[in-house]
């Protein structure tokens, strides 16, 4: 008599990248999981003590794996918003895995590389270095928010994102001028959140960091 086969555990994140990709980190469970692999969710809690801490893993690959590629160069600003377009590319490769970050966070290699990186470019600012933890968290916070915002929309079926456009349409181009004067006023350069989501992302960043070298003395 065989036994039970025993599941390494990139085994086992291949199989929860694979689960998310069709699903949230919601209705994701460790029993969904563990029965894609063919075996109880005690096996699994050898290598992850609860759903978190798994979360917390897949979303630690996608970082490590889109640090992996990044190669520092230029100035400061250059290295971060290089890197922050970086794991917008590897999280729209997955964009459920997006929310995971967002939400859960990493303390896994992957995350600890982003940190490393951020943190040596604004040490290269001229920040003074009692700044530099507040500025870091603050740029973490923006490129998890964006992100995952982005991530969001790009999860959407082509006939939710049509009916969305068409809410957009009613909502902003029939505003009543009355009631929605400045709303009115600007109907037609409006654009809907979808537009332009990397140029909008490289000007927010851009924004934040010039916020930033402002501040060097």
């Amino acid at each position: 008599m065989t036994g039970r086969r025993r599941w390494s555990t990139e085994e086992i994140l291949d199989t929860a990248v694979a689960l998310l990709r069709t699903s949230d980190a919601e209705s994701f469970s460790v029993r969904k999981l563990a029965a894609a692999l063919g075996t109880d969710s005690s096996s699994l809690y050898r290598h992850f003590r609860n759903k978190t801490e798994l979360l917390r893993a897949v979303a630690d690959r996608v970082l490590l794996a889109a640090v992996d590629s990044h190669r520092p160069e230029g100035d400061w600003k250059q290295r971060i918003t290089a890197l922050g377009l970086r794991l917008r590319e590897a999280f729209g490769e997955q964009p459920q895995l997006a929310a995971i970050w967002g939400r859960y966070g990493s303390g896994g290699t992957g995350s600890r590389l982003v940190m490393e990186e951020v943190l040596q470019a604004l040490r290269t600012s001229g920040l003074p270095d009692q700044e530099i933890p507040a500025c870091y968290h603050r740029i973490v916070i923006l490129l998890a928010a964006l992100i995952a915002s982005e991530a969001g929309i790009s999860t959407i079926t082509s006939e939710e994102y049509e009916q969305g456009m068409e809410q957009f349409r009613v909502a902003v181009l029939g505003a009543d001028p009355e009631r929605f004067p400045a709303l009115a006023h600007f109907a037609r350069d409006i654009r809907p959140l979808g537009a332009e989501r990397r140029a909008a992302f490289e000007e927010i960043l851009a924004a934040h960091l010039a916020h930033i070298e402002a501040r060097i003395p």
